[in-house]
């Protein structure tokens, strides 16, 4: 089975299971969005979630975080990981959306990873989500499953970005991304299936009997 193949089954079992997919993460506008990616580095959604439904509501615009200071903003966001480091990105790339982008996010990723904190896949999540543009940011979710579908060799993020973009119509890259991360939690779990038992992997390799070693993202 090719890898052209293994699309169709993969669009036709996700599009049945998530028609309508949700967005993981809670947020009021793109600043917040922006935000909310960056303190999902290394933590949960549901964890986010948590933490922003109490700051959302009073802080979503750029002068309200600077005006916050980084002391305050760690104080808000000291139940997430490496809190320290992410109050001062967003402190700093408050600031500089303030100073050079009107206090707007911008639409270019070349903009969008010159902030603090911010690199391809948080800038490919808000340009897809946040803006409409296609994107396929991967996740630790997608680079798994990806190389259990024997789509990427899993050399890095980057391939399998590349992998599944030249397999995959760009029309359907901003739900496909959505849909494989709920799929990889709820089906291909880390620590299930290993490429043998849920529907997907059993349908691409059906005659699959060991399990996959993936490579981390």
């Amino acid at each position: 089975m090719n890898n052209k193949e293994k699309a169709k089954i993969i669009l036709r079992t996700l599009n049945k299971i998530y028609p309508r997919v949700p967005i993981p993460l809670n947020y009021r506008n793109t600043f917040t969005l922006l935000v909310s990616v960056l303190l999902s580095a290394q933590c949960t959604d549901v964890n986010v979630n948590n933490v922003t439904k109490n700051i959302f509501p009073k802080y979503n615009q750029p002068r309200h975080f600077v005006k916050l200071g980084r002391k305050k903003i760690e104080r808000l966001i000291n139940k997430i990981g490496i809190f320290r480091i992410k109050a001062k990105s967003i402190y700093y790339l408050s600031k500089i959306l303030i100073e050079k982008h009107r206090g707007k996010v911008p639409k270019s990723y070349e903009e969008l990873e010159e902030l603090p904190g911010v690199g391809h896949k948080s800038a490919s999540v808000v340009m897809s989500q946040g803006f409409g543009f296609p994107a396929f940011a991967v996740d630790t979710h997608i680079h798994r499953l990806a190389q259990r579908w024997g789509l990427t060799n899993g050399k890095n993020v980057v391939q399998t970005e590349m992998d599944l973009k030249s397999i995959f119509p760009k029309q359907y890259w901003n739900k496909l991304h959505l849909q494989i991360i709920w799929y990889g939690r709820e089906y291909c779990k880390a620590r299930k299936c290993y490429g043998i038992t849920c529907k997907i992997c059993k349908s691409c390799y059906p005659n699959r009997k060991k399990p996959i070693k993936t490579k981390k993202a």
